[in-house]
């Protein structure tokens, strides 16, 4: 099995990819707009005397307006203890448990706020806590979000580029890292504000009887990463959590540089465009198309790595690396009665070796599966995923909550 997937979201530090593949939230401006319930309705001109309808059917449509209030007014939460079992972090758990609910009874334009916390544990040494929130307020202008994580990750260095026939090299990472971002909406449904992202980590050589690798230059010191930078997002999504129609857009750029006491300097870009077809009431056709690409000198764990965020399932996450990357796929999904779903999926991608290699088919990396969906929270339509994913060299089982993308 994979890491769970999150698609929150897409950050490159250790602790902050699971807390993207575990905590999926998808931290990405939604400017979804509340169901109202509410009708005008304009009195008869006619003089004619109507008969009123009994009381009982009165007093049940008000019940029904109450109740339909009171659900808007009140949030959900989503709990779920999800087993692991990864080629790069082990077998183990993951519980999740967030709450989603409406930052104001009164503001039904902005999309539902959330806040909530993920955990790891494996049999490999792994461990992990992750604290988050996202709030939307003031009519659907504004979002705030912010991280907090915590441990150490166990796994192994393959090298960069294609590393299907490289040695592997057994790491511990121990860590925080700390995220805070700030957007506001602006023309054209753009949502664009600034972010911060530090982090410190120790990364170790475990001992381990498998061939290895060069040595990385990390090995041994404490690194300290400190990076500003902006997002710019659009969303047209009418629910974020299961994508029916819309278009969701995503830049990032970060900045990390000396001035600010980062022991790197480098620069990291992200881009993702998805877009969802509805073809029937309970049939959703998805495509997701991303890129990444890193420059300056960074450290080796703040390239570009596959198989991260649900970017074409069926790879170990870190197995492939390097300075640039892109993928493109597809997903049918078909909603079931009694919460349950299934998904069938499938995509290419590449990792650029050296940046100068691009679209040789050695290169191309191509993956394919299918899953199973429990809605967790019907309000939301939050689910629970379950999928198998078979990749060029190697096939994974993913366990998350929430939609690949």
């Amino acid at each position: 099995m994979d890491r769970p997937s999150t698609s929150l979201r897409r950050h490159r530090w250790n602790l902050l990819l699971l807390f993207l593949s575990g905590f999926h939230w998808s931290l990405a401006a939604t400017p979804v707009q509340a169901q109202g319930t509410g009708a005008n309705q304009e009195p008869s001109s006619s003089p004619q005397p109507t008969e009123a309808p009994p009381a009982d059917s009165k007093s049940d449509v008000q019940n029904d307006e109450s109740q339909k209030k009171s659900q808007r007014e009140r949030g959900a939460f989503v709990a779920a203890p999800l087993p692991i079992s990864s080629p790069a972090l082990g077998a183990g758990i993951v519980p999740v448990l967030a709450y989603i609910f409406p930052i104001s009874a009164s503001d039904r334009i902005s999309p539902p706020s959330q806040v909530g916390a993920v955990g790891l544990a494996t049999d490999n040494g792994t461990r992990a806590v992750v604290l988050g929130g996202q709030v939307y307020f003031g009519q659907g202008r504004y979002r705030i979000t912010g991280v907090y994580a915590r441990g150490n990750l166990n796994y192994d260095l393959y090298g960069q580029g294609s590393g299907d026939s490289q040695a592997r090299l057994s790491l511990k990472q121990t860590g925080q890292v700390v995220f805070a971002e700030s957007l506001r909406r602006t023309w054209w449904k753009l949502f664009i504000g600034p972010r911060l992202l530090w982090g410190s980590s120790l990364i170790t050589l475990r001992p381990t009887d498998a061939e290895s690798i060069q040595l990385p230059p990390d090995l041994g010191l404490h690194t300290t990463l400190t990076a500003i930078g902006f997002r710019l997002s659009r969303d047209t999504r009418p629910n974020r959590f299961y994508s029916t129609a819309g278009t969701f857009l995503d830049f990032t750029s970060d900045f990390f540089t000396q001035g600010l006491g980062s022991k790197y300097s480098f620069q990291s870009y992200e881009f993702a465009f998805n877009k969802y077809f509805s073809l029937t009431p309970n049939q959703v056709l998805a495509s997701g198309s991303f890129a990444c690409i890193t420059g300056g000198e960074p450290p080796f764990y703040a390239n570009c790595a596959y198989g991260t965020n649900s970017q074409l399932r069926g790879y170990t996450a870190g197995r492939y690396l390097d300075r640039y990357m892109f993928g493109t796929q597809l997903e049918y999904r078909l909603a079931l009665p009694k919460r349950l779903g299934l998904v069938a999926f499938g995509g290419l991608g590449e990792v650029i070796p050296g940046g100068n290699q691009p679209f040789r088919n050695k290169n191309f990396l191509p993956s394919g599966g299918g899953g199973i969906r429990f809605a967790l929270s019907k309000q939301y339509h939050v689910n629970l995923r379950v999928d198998f994913a078979q990749g060029k060299d190697s096939h994974t089982w993913s366990i998350g909550v929430g939609e690949a993308f």
